[in-house]
């Protein structure tokens, strides 16, 4: 590499790590004051504060702000080459503009491939303890508010629940069918199911049992109690949504699959998480050129009218990228094409700005 685009990554990478820095440290700071209450009320050891909260609460911030916080690292450093004439003189030497821009993604290459890399592998690992330590120390036990609960737990095997309590792992108004082709074979109804956590195994109260036979006869059982052996277990109902942030790319994959099959009503919201993994990286590319092209000129305001417009328009993705991930998870709109519409929107914005900077 040139001095010259030395010079311009190295300017790149220090603002970016000097800058996340900072906010990682502010950030922590109003986490610790707000959480101080749930530390000392629950009696949570200062080495699992430290090292099974913030060591790996850290990481998910930085990879969270990466995008944003690239954008205006570059609004800011480029704003002030710009002011002291540095980009005149680039480009007076002889330099392209499209020249110019290439310390530009060899930065945004590399913070687009390490946070890629942090979101399917770093990160969930990372998470794993974090939401673990939530869990213990700060949420309160999980309740399932979920009403007529409709489940496929394998392959023709179909229950339903009115309600489900998670402090008792009781199930009430439980029923399961079993089909196969397009017959019902088997059919089971009870009062209520509970987890048996010394058996592991259902227990079932208040049961009534029909069979079918090929030629459409019926048999008919009923009882008081039994217990028995279903395929579900209670940690299918204390899932929080935010469990999947603790996944890699092949479980999480797995996991959509899986809820698919159990008719899950969360599927949208795990396969907008999936895609967000791959397009939010990608957008420090294109937040990386319209940084350059909006602070590569010199104006009169100088670095502050830079970081003002540049702020607007990090603040301004952000309500877009929201907006279209609200109306996927509503089913408005395709998981996969709501996360790339900020992208290709700001995208456009890009290619037309980079056009007009020479000018």
């Amino acid at each position: 590499m040139k001095k010259l685009d030395q010079y311009i990554l190295r300017k790149f990478l220090g603002t970016f790590v000097y800058s996340i820095s900072l906010i990682s440290i502010v950030i922590i700071i109003f986490d610790l004051s707000e959480k101080m209450d749930d530390f000392i009320d629950k009696h949570a050891p200062i080495k699992s504060i430290v090292f099974n909260y913030y060591f790996n609460f850290v990481p998910y911030i930085v990879n969270l702000f990466s995008p944003l916080f690239t954008f205006i690292s570059v609004v800011f450093f480029t704003s002030r080459m710009a002011a002291r004439s540095e980009v005149i003189a680039i480009l007076s030497s002889g330099v392209s503009f499209r020249r110019f821009l290439y310390p530009y993604f060899a930065g945004a290459f590399l913070i687009a491939a390490l946070s890629l890399y942090f979101n399917n592998v770093v990160i969930p690992n990372a998470n794993k303890k974090r939401l673990a330590f939530e869990n213990t120390y700060i949420h309160n036990p999980y309740m399932n508010f979920n009403q007529n609960i409709h489940r496929q737990v394998s392959k023709g095997v179909f229950i339903y629940m009115e309600s489900y309590n998670t402090i008792l792992n009781t199930g009430y108004k439980f029923s399961m069918e079993k089909i196969k082709g397009q017959a019902l074979y088997f059919k089971l109804m009870s009062d209520y199911v509970v987890w048996d956590s010394v058996k592991r195994q259902w227990k079932i109260y208040g049961y009534f049992i029909r069979r079918f036979d090929d030629l459409g006869r019926q048999s008919l059982s009923s009882g008081n109690e039994k217990d028995t052996a279903l395929n579900f277990l209670p940690s299918d109902f204390v899932e929080r949504l935010n469990d999947v942030e603790a996944m890699n790319h092949n479980e999480l994959n797995n996991y959509i699959e899986e809820q698919r099959m159990q008719g899950s009503t969360n599927i949208l919201f795990y396969e907008v998480e999936k895609y967000k993994r791959t397009a939010f990286p990608f957008a420090t590319f294109i937040l990386t050129l319209i940084g350059v092209s909006l602070s590569s000129r010199k104006v009169k305001g100088g670095t502050g009218l830079h970081l003002g417009m540049g702020l607007l328009i990090a603040f301004s993705f952000i309500l877009v990228m929201r907006v279209s991930t609200t109306f996927a998870e509503g089913g408005l709109l395709s998981p996969l094409v709501s996360v790339w519409i900020p992208n290709l929107l700001y995208g456009i914005l890009a290619f037309f700005m980079i056009r007009m900077a020479p000018k």
